[in-house]
């Protein structure tokens, strides 16, 4: 993440708390008992912030300067509460289309999803607090500028997302290659959320078992696998020419 989204120390995270500066992740020193780095725990809250608690030797790596055991990167976007957010959607004409990402890590595929997800009108993108991709410069550049137009929740659990979704008539479909389900197959014309895996295993199976379908690309060469931002282009775009054809 660029420095310029780099906060440390104390009184610095805590201004920024106070002046409701958008945090995209904080790092706090494993074992403080610092009373002052416990009230900006608090004063965070339950907003959509990721705090880890880290060795000190992360926070030394961070910054070369007197971090306090406290570091915080602001976040170039505003994020989305996710009931708002689906609540906004279901009331408007558009059919809902949402992006899941499970445990997705790479910076740069996480910003190619979201450049494909604002060319094809996605509702909102729902990303877990903690295991995925953070929000970074090259989030923002590998977007091309999207991400400022594309609605970005982050919540605390993917299923409890998937199944708030559900619980608001929202289809779920895990895309995975470990289905003989194609996704050619199904029905895509009404309100769906669709969840992309993460580079190294895919969409774990507890989510799988979950959903309301699995749907698989055709593999017609020896690898048996995509890229994620490739195959979250392939599934996107099979939405919209159902949706437009």
């Amino acid at each position: 993440m660029k420095k310029e989204h780099l906060i440390f120390g104390i009184h610095p995270v805590l201004e920024a708390v106070k002046a409701g500066t958008e945090l995209d992740k904080v790092y706090v020193q494993k074992g403080s008992n610092n009373p002052k780095i416990e009230e900006i725990v608090q004063q965070i809250g339950n907003n959509q912030t990721t705090i880890n608690y880290v060795p000190i030797e992360k926070l030394d790596k961070l910054t070369r300067s007197n971090h306090q055991g406290i570091v915080a990167f602001s976040s170039p976007i505003k994020l989305h509460d996710l009931e708002s957010l689906v609540e906004t959607v279901l009331e408007s004409d558009v059919t809902p289309l949402f992006i899941i990402l499970d445990q997705l890590s790479d910076v740069r595929n996480f910003g190619a999803i979201i450049r494909t997800a604002e060319c094809t009108n996605v509702s909102g993108i729902i990303v877990q607090k903690k295991g995925g991709a953070p929000i970074s410069g090259d989030t923002v550049k590998t977007s091309a500028g999207a991400i400022f137009k594309t609605p970005i929740c982050k919540v605390d659990h993917i299923k409890d997302a998937i199944y708030y979704l559900q619980g608001s008539g929202i289809h779920v479909i895990a895309a995975t290659e470990k289905t003989q389900d194609s996704l050619y197959d199904l029905d895509l014309n009404q309100p769906l959320a669709i969840v992309m895996g993460s580079e190294g295993h895919g969409v774990s199976k507890s989510v799988i078992n979950i959903c309301d379908s699995a749907a698989a690309l055709p593999m017609l060469g020896e690898i048996n696998s995509l890229n994620v931002s490739v195959a979250c282009g392939a599934f996107l775009y099979e939405v919209v020419r159902q949706r437009t054809r």
